[in-house]
């Protein structure tokens, strides 16, 4: 019990740590030369450095913050494979602690936490990612509003896990632990992105390509 309890605190704080490191403020610090929350939204996400930058930066961003949520999810995996054979933990509770916190460490620094996620889902059940591109291309393409996509993903995920663990035949604990977990995934990046929410809402919300309304 003990030793579950180690591991268990050793996944959440690893995965923490990374999602704590912000790759938008090391990109431009280091590569650019400049702060990215001086400049736009503020933020230093992945679109705020598009807006910023450029392509490149933008790409170097999104690639940091996609290998945090895959490296966060990988040593929480390997972690939790310490566990004895009989010790009755389901094998996806590694997984998801170190996504969730993963996610919780960026949006502790002011990200929206996509991309972490993203990374995470593709360490976890990369099958689902060409769905959730989908999604956030059919919302996109049309209303030029990358927050609408990110939350419609976010929004469906807990959808797609729960259908792809029932064709895959996963076990009731299993499926347990991946319906609560990709749940409170889902939950927190729609939380991260209340703020678009309500600018969407109003008609404010930016749109790439678009002239906003003033």
């Amino acid at each position: 019990m003990m030793k579950a309890i180690l591991i268990a605190a050793a996944t959440i704080l690893q995965a923490y740590l990374l999602g704590s490191v912000d790759t938008g403020i090391l990109v431009s610090k280091f590569v650019y030369h400049d702060d990215v929350r001086n400049h736009g939204s503020g933020a230093a996400g992945m679109t705020n450095m598009l807006r910023t930058f450029g392509k490149k930066a933008a790409a170097m961003t999104a690639t940091g913050d996609v290998l945090k949520g895959v490296l966060a999810v990988c040593i929480g995996r390997w972690l939790f494979h310490m566990l004895p054979a009989d010790a009755g933990v389901s094998p996806y509770l590694g997984v998801y602690l170190a996504a969730i916190f993963a996610v919780l460490g960026f949006g502790f620094k002011g990200g929206k936490g996509v991309l972490v996620a993203a990374g995470a889902i593709l360490a976890i059940q990369p099958v689902l990612l060409p769905f959730l591109a989908i999604i956030f291309l059919v919302c996109l393409i049309p209303t030029g509003m990358v927050s609408l996509g990110s939350v419609a993903m976010a929004a469906l995920y807990p959808v797609l896990t729960i259908i792809y663990g029932s064709l895959q035949g996963y076990a009731a604990g299993d499926m347990l632990v991946c319906a609560i977990g990709s749940g409170f995934m889902s939950g927190m990046v729609i939380y991260m992105h209340r703020a678009n929410i309500q600018r969407i809402r109003e008609g404010k919300e930016y749109r790439f390509g678009k002239h906003n309304k003033k």
